[in-house]
This record gives C-alpha cells, structure tokens and sequence, in this order.
C-alpha cells in the first residue's frame, strides 16, 4: 500500500525545486500522489476496507489543501506540478 524508500526518493529527486527539498509543495504533493496511486490500487481488489478508505480521504483532503497553498502563493509553479503530475484532465 505505501511506496518504497527507493520509490520516494525518486519522486523527491524528479519533483524537488533545489537538492535535498523534501518540504516543499510540489515534494510533498507528488509523494501524496504515489500514495493515492497505490491505495486507489488497493481498492480494486479490496473493494471493501473501509479504514484504508478513510486514510485516502485522509490523504486526498491534504493533497487538495496544498494544491490550494501553491495556487495562491505562485501560480506558476501550480500550473507547471498541475501538467507535471497530471492532475487535471
């Protein structure tokens, strides 16, 4: 259900503005964008388990608030993580 270290890294090192950046926004959304990946995943065989359900909400709810953060501080760098990631179709 959770990516691996070496996965994370990855996206840390594709998504990170300068070296070793692991608190920005776009850090920060494209590793919750594993994760939603992964649990959406998860989901098609175990369409039934409610908790891990809650934990996407969970982590859907914290993905769109920093999505939010960035359109309003730098527009942007919000459209450039928006085409990166693929968000918005």
């Amino acid at each position: 259900m959770s990516i691996t270290a070496a996965r994370k890294a990855e996206v840390i090192k594709d998504n990170a503005p300068k070296a070793g950046d692991t608190g920005s926004p776009e850090v920060q959304v494209a590793i919750l964008s594993e994760r939603i990946a992964a649990l959406t995943e998860h989901f098609k065989t175990h369409a039934k388990d409610n908790h891990s359900r809650r934990g996407l909400i969970k982590m859907v709810s914290r993905r769109r608030s920093l999505l939010d953060y960035l359109k309003a501080k730098d527009k942007d760098r919000y459209a450039a993580l928006i085409a990166k990631l693929g968000l918005r179709r």
